[in-house]
């Protein structure tokens, strides 16, 4: 009988030591990106408005960087560093956790509660819970790092509702002013304006936003001498070559772009041009073999740079309220002249793009070097060719000088927009670095 028993027990040790042991999550940087990949699809699916996919972006960003904050104190918290931004407390809990798996979650839990079609992102973050509990992940653990994301989530949630953006459907719809000179919807959709009041909502860094308000545009002139006129003459009679043609394709990043099918009008679904940066964001992680924290970190200051640029370019725009080039040469150079480009939504100066490309170059320069080479592939699943840089801000410049070859913006609109945009990134970095 005892042999019986000492052979059962061998059999059993066997047994438990072919049992397969619980598997922890491999977490790394391209979690990361492909969360904001992931979001990304789902603005195109929105139609999120540029100023707007970068708030989305920023508070999913800090809700990962502050679980991060809660581990590593290479990488402080924001507490003290972003407007109103509070001390985010850290969840009482007594079971063992991965916090880089949740920091991935908080990402989940924080974008699908902002984002209209956040349904979508429940699914993706189901779906991928789902594949690491069948490569042998403990369910347990999944939930202790879903139950702290929550956790942090609902926090950084707080911290967004109080921005003020949720008052700005209360605000009288935008007239244009119809006066000579300004702003007036454009062809093809005759859109109205887009977020006319997105300079009274909270920023992350700024005292205001008129904070680095730009010197004027140049005056509106039908006269022929006019600096005004000759602005117009410039885009007008540019010579668009092929490559022109494909720096301008590249960095269109027109979300409301739309296909004439004949009877109808198609959106034809273009990312904002904040996402393309926390593309370059990526790619510039993933050439560097960047961790997982410092990924988190370049995404949420490149994030906050995006949202605090346009909430000062916006403020210009609306201020300034100046003609787009369609409207002006039509009307007093060529009545069938068309751009190259589609004319988005909203007035002319300054030019959101190249504001917003200009902070974020000088954000990635601080985080990846001033001469950092890469390809950015960041438009090639929307069927354009990668291109090459030397620098962020080669790149930068070429978004800029994009928006003229266009059609869709005059000279000083670029300029000044980039000398804004610098500004931005220089002071979001003295805030937060």
């Amino acid at each position: 009988m005892r042999k019986y028993i000492y052979s059962y027990v061998l059999l059993f040790s066997l047994f438990a030591c072919t049992k397969k042991a619980p598997t922890s999550p491999e977490i790394t940087s391209q979690n990361i990106s492909k969360v904001i990949t992931q979001m990304t699809d789902v603005m195109i699916h929105d139609v999120s408005n540029p100023p707007l996919a970068a708030r989305f972006f920023a508070y999913t960003c800090l809700a990962a960087y502050e679980v991060i904050a809660l581990h590593e104190s290479e990488f402080p918290s924001m507490y003290g560093k972003l407007t109103d931004f509070p001390k985010i407390e850290k969840p009482a809990t007594s079971e063992a956790y991965d916090y880089k798996l949740a920091a991935v979650l908080a990402m989940y839990e924080t974008a699908k509660k902002l984002q209209p079609s956040g349904p979508k992102l429940d699914t993706l973050e189901k779906k991928w819970l789902d594949s690491l509990k069948s490569a042998g992940v403990v369910p347990t653990q999944l939930d202790q790092a879903q139950a702290f994301a929550q956790a942090i989530s609902v926090q950084i949630l707080a911290y967004a509702k109080a921005d003020r953006y949720n008052r700005i459907s209360n605000y009288p719809r935008y007239t244009p002013l119809g006066t000579e000179g300004s702003w007036y919807p454009t062809p093809p959709g005759y859109f109205a304006p887009v977020e006319p009041y997105f300079n009274t909502i909270r920023s992350f860094t700024l005292d205001s936003a008129a904070q680095f308000k730009p010197v004027p545009p140049e005056p509106f002139s039908a006269d022929k001498k006019s600096g005004f006129y000759a602005q117009m003459q410039e885009v007008y009679a540019q010579d668009l070559s092929p490559d022109k043609k494909e720096i301008a394709a590249f960095w269109d990043c027109n979300p409301f772009a739309l296909q004439d099918n004949g009877h109808l009008m198609v959106g034809m679904k273009k990312i904002s041009p904040g996402a393309h940066w926390m593309g370059i964001a990526g790619i510039a992680c993933e050439k560097s073999k960047a961790s997982l924290s410092k990924t988190i970190q370049a995404y949420t200051v490149l994030a906050i740079g995006l949202m605090d640029g346009f909430y000062c370019c916006w403020d210009e725009k609306y201020r300034s309220n100046r003609i787009r080039p369609e409207t002006a040469i039509r009307k007093y150079i060529d009545p069938k002249w068309k751009p190259f480009l589609q004319t988005p939504p909203f007035p002319e100066y300054l030019s959101g793009h190249s504001t917003i490309s200009a902070a974020s170059a000088t954000i990635l320069t601080h985080f990846f070097g001033e001469n950092f080479a890469y390809t950015d592939t960041v438009e090639e699943r929307f069927g354009l060719k990668s291109r090459n840089f030397q620098s962020f801000q080669q790149a930068a410049d070429e978004a800029g000088i994009s928006r003229m070859y266009g059609g869709i913006h005059f000279i000083d609109a670029i300029t000044n927009g980039q000398k804004q945009g610098e500004l931005v990134g220089k002071w979001v970095l003295g805030k937060v670095d």
